[in-house]
């Protein structure tokens, strides 16, 4: 994650021109080109990582990619209203999809640089087709573009694998990125790429087609310089449009109206600052990428919705058509699953802020001025839920779910409050209860409560790092751990209350660098230690 966001004097009135993105909360991103057609697999291969770097993984040149990739897309099955109604139907509120990607291709009639979607036998321009069939069905659009990185263009920066001695990585030492430092000589060419390709294509998407978003992406294959001055562009041309976290960001600056998480994100930080946005995929890839069946299930982006806007956060969830232009079933199986429960529980996601209150063991929370909305991840047995920390009277509580708003029976119990709840959760990916307060309640410090009949995670990313060298990992799964534990002198640490006795049995999940890597953790709980011997792990 970049540090937080510290808009530049060129993003004035930010407030006002990040308005409808707050509001959204949750987003389609796709990933679609001239890669989407083999669906990451060639010449009987599959290609190594996301889909839409095949050019990358086979090492291609730009002439081959041109001739096997761009000039074979065909999306016959391409139908823009059928794209924006299944995000619609999903939930979704806005639209990002990718204009040009790091190939080089643009999927728009580009007359400032015509390798475009002319190339492919596709006769229309798909990017005027979604912004068009967006603003029939009232949905905010927006484009990807790669500003810094592209594979086709010879002065700029990224292709690292290139055998051209001319090109830009050949003459770096096999490496473009950050180049300009130690071959000051090349910094000419990148910016010859930048006016010569980059900021006019950008004029061009903004101009013809008015997006409400642009979103940009590994600006490290430019220097800040440039970077920036494409941000000035796009000020110029449009000041109400937002912009992402990914065009230029240099020591904790972000002039993008946001941030963004890294890729595929599984878990969040408690403790995020100013605006961000997550972007998760359903499998693995970003691309379509036929081999990847590694598709999560709906609950997982359900929870990860909710966990996102609990802490000031939206989701942009992707999905990669085929080439052919039609949807995965697979993906639409997803999408479906998420948009029945927006249809019920949306008003706790749209237009929320964050969570004023400490983690809830069951869950995340959601507010809207003074009515706070409990996601139930876990519902508790014998039923009973305690929030933590409620500094405030309950007016009403009842299930979003219940159509007639049934009173839930709630007291205060030593300023926490406990809510009477059915045996049974009324949905299994998430359980919403309303809880409409009598006062605005400020951000809460109370501990995490724990009691008995619920489960609960103390997670990585909840909790306080001590000693040099460790850090949190990025976030994806598998990676939402410690790393750099290596000695006796770090440790984790969190703080929570019971508000009676109970009894607990306490398991470890854990990952560990090597296979042969075993060996003790120390869990101490109110002054008393106990030592968990755990094994390496490997993975099956």
């Amino acid at each position: 994650m970049s540090d937080q966001n510290t808009s530049g004097t060129e993003c004035a009135n930010g407030e006002a021109r990040i308005a409808w993105w707050r509001e959204s909360r949750f987003g389609m991103f796709i990933h679609w080109g001239p890669y989407s057609t083999y669906g990451g697999e060639y010449r009987g291969k599959i290609c190594n990582g996301y889909a839409e770097h095949i050019m990358l993984s086979f090492e291609l040149t730009p002439q081959e990619y041109r001739s096997e990739f761009s000039e074979k897309l065909n999306p016959i099955n391409f139908d823009a209203d059928k794209w924006v109604s299944i995000a619609k139907a999903a939930g979704m509120k806005y639209m990002v999809i990718t204009a040009k990607h790091h190939d080089g291709f643009s999927l728009f009639r580009s007359d400032a640089y015509p390798y475009d979607i002319r190339l492919s036998k596709y006769d229309g321009d798909p990017m005027k087709e979604l912004s068009d069939a967006c603003r029939r069905q009232g949905m905010r659009f927006g484009f990807y573009y790669s500003h810094a990185n592209d594979w086709e263009h010879p002065d700029a920066s990224g292709q690292t694998w290139s055998k051209d001695p001319d090109s830009i990585d050949c003459l770096a030492g096999g490496h473009g990125q950050r180049c300009w430092d130690e071959y000051p000589e090349l910094l000419p060419r990148l910016q010859k790429y930048v006016n010569e390709k980059a900021i006019p294509q950008i004029t061009e998407l903004i101009t013809r087609y008015a997006p409400d978003l642009m979103w940009f992406d590994t600006p490290h294959h430019l220097p800040a310089s440039e970077n920036i001055r494409i941000c000035l562009a796009v000020r110029e041309i449009d000041p109400n449009l937002v912009i992402n976290g990914r065009l230029a960001s240099e020591n904790g600056v972000n002039l993008g109206d946001y941030v963004n998480t890294a890729d595929r994100a599984g878990f969040f930080l408690a403790s995020y600052e100013g605006d961000w946005e997550a972007i998760p995929t359903t499998n693995e890839s970003y691309g379509y990428k036929t081999a990847d069946n590694l598709h999560k299930p709906p609950i997982h982006f359900v929870q990860l919705l909710a966990s996102a806007a609990a802490r000031g956060g939206n989701l942009l969830l992707n999905i990669g058509p085929k080439g052919d232009g039609s949807i995965d079933d697979r993906d639409i199986e997803i999408l479906n699953a998420i948009g029945s429960w927006a249809d019920v529980n949306g008003d706790s996601i749209y237009g929320t802020t964050r969570n004023p209150l400490a983690r809830q063991c069951w869950g995340e929370v959601t507010r809207k001025e003074t009515t706070l909305y409990l996601h139930v991840f876990k519902w508790p047995t014998g039923g009973k839920l305690l929030v933590g920390g409620v500094e405030a009277g309950v007016k009403r509580a009842y299930l979003l779910a219940d159509p007639a708003k049934s009173k839930l029976v709630t007291q205060n119990v030593d300023g926490d409050i406990e809510v009477t709840i059915p045996a049974d959760a009324p949905d299994t990916m998430d359980s919403v209860i309303v809880l409409e307060l009598d006062a605005v309640i400020e951000a809460v410090s109370v501990p995490l409560v724990m009691s008995a009949g619920v489960e609960t995670d103390l997670m990585v990313f909840d909790s306080q790092i001590h000693g040099e060298g460790a850090r949190l990992g990025n976030g994806e799964i598998g990676q939402q751990g410690l790393q750099g534990w290596t000695t006796t002198d770090q440790s984790l640490s969190w703080t929570f209350r019971l508000i009676e006795p109970a009894t607990f049995k306490v398991a470890l999940s854990y990952n560990t660098a090597h296979d042969n890597q075993n060996g003790t953790v120390y869990l101490t709980v109110d002054r008393q230690t106990m030592a968990v011997e755990y094994t390496a792990f490997v993975p099956v």
